[in-house]
């Protein structure tokens, strides 16, 4: 097993944030709002709150994501680059999007709102594969 490359992580955690901003900004924020607003899911805590609780969370992913690369190999991903977004956007597909529909069909949270989350999962995901990759 190589070691895990700790810059590429930090990156995919960027990059994951970055993926999140856009999302749930400018992308998808209005529609996710009309699902979210006022009265339905809980009052929002404070924006700064909310980034570092992500931050820390999404590091803990990119760091699991940093040891399976890892365990892979260099020389295996750089003739294989594709990996890293098989990779990432199963770990996404298999594991993440599904325990949020479980969530979400439990807590009878609509469709439309777990389609906007379930994306922003995949996407963020394939983003930090991304990372993994350029770094």
């Amino acid at each position: 097993m190589g070691q895990v490359n700790w810059m590429a992580v930090v990156l995919a955690t960027f990059a994951a944030l970055a993926v999140s901003a856009l999302w749930y900004g400018p992308v998808f924020g209005r529609a996710r709002l009309e699902e979210v607003g006022p009265g339905k899911l809980g009052i929002r805590r404070s924006p700064a709150r909310t980034t570092a609780i992500s931050a820390a969370l999404l590091f803990i992913s990119a760091t699991m994501m940093g040891h399976m690369f890892a365990r892979v190999g260099e020389a295996t991903l750089d003739v294989k680059w594709w990996l890293y977004f098989m990779m990432s956007g199963g770990l996404a597909i298999a594991f993440v999007v599904p325990s949020l529909w479980i969530s979400y069909s439990q807590q009878r949270i609509s469709t439309r709102l777990a389609l906007i989350d379930g994306g922003f999962w995949l996407v963020a995901y394939l983003s930090m594969g991304l990372a993994f990759m350029l770094a």
